[in-house]
């Protein structure tokens, strides 16, 4: 490792630490510029604004949850087991920001938020985080119509970014509501995808299907 990239990714993982341990406000380049021991342009070199430094949090944050998810995945082809699976590895990549998330919710609200996990600067750690849905399906032998297969990740994509809002306001130890919430809803998705072959089941998922469709376009 160079001695550029050493000290990238030393900014880096003292900036993770100062947002677990201080939160988005209290976190600045100046405060990571000290503990690092460089200058503060020099850390301005690597991450021009704090922003960058979010997106490198939702980065690290993302592989975590990918990586998790697929080893716990590789266990079984059962759809409910993989979005169970997917789902409490997402609150596991996240549970050590639980005490700061408040913070970096009220930053990221605005609609014009720099540091939106909707907006165009996140778009890898997005795309990172809907594929590991993508794989729930994929790898599934649960028979689901190709359709409904092909629009399906995106729809558990949504599902799992309300799971992480309710994560936010979860006081209970280990935020066991949200991952009990996480279980419960995947065994009942579960017991439903194969009844989509029925019309009266069908046409509510075709509909929540089509609202998804219309909201990403």
């Amino acid at each position: 490792m160079g001695k550029s990239e050493e000290t990238r990714r030393k900014i880096s993982e003292i900036a993770l630490a100062s947002f677990r341990e201080r939160g988005y406000e209290q976190t600045t380049i100046r405060l990571i510029a000290n503990e690092a021991g460089i200058s503060v342009g020099n850390a301005y070199y690597y991450f021009p604004t704090k922003n960058h430094l979010v997106q490198e949090l939702y980065l690290r944050v993302q592989t975590t949850h990918l990586e998790f998810a697929e080893a716990r995945m590789a266990q079984s082809t059962e759809v409910a087991v993989r979005l169970e699976s997917a789902l409490l590895s997402g609150l596991d990549a996240i549970a050590d920001y639980h005490d700061s998330a408040p913070g970096f919710l009220a930053a990221a609200i605005a609609p014009t938020s720099a540091v939106s996990p909707f907006g165009p600067d996140a778009a890898g750690p997005r795309e990172m985080s809907k594929q590991v849905f993508v794989e729930v399906v994929e790898g599934a032998t649960t028979t689901i119509p190709a359709d409904i297969r092909r629009r399906l990740p995106d729809l558990l994509w949504l599902a799992y970014m309300g799971l992480a809002l309710f994560w936010v306001y979860d006081n209970s130890p280990g935020q066991k509501k949200t991952r009990r919430l996480a279980s419960r809803a995947s065994k009942l998705f579960g017991t439903l995808l194969p009844l989509t072959r029925l019309p009266f089941i069908r046409g509510p998922i075709d509909e929540a299907l089509d609202i998804v469709d219309e909201a990403r376009a």
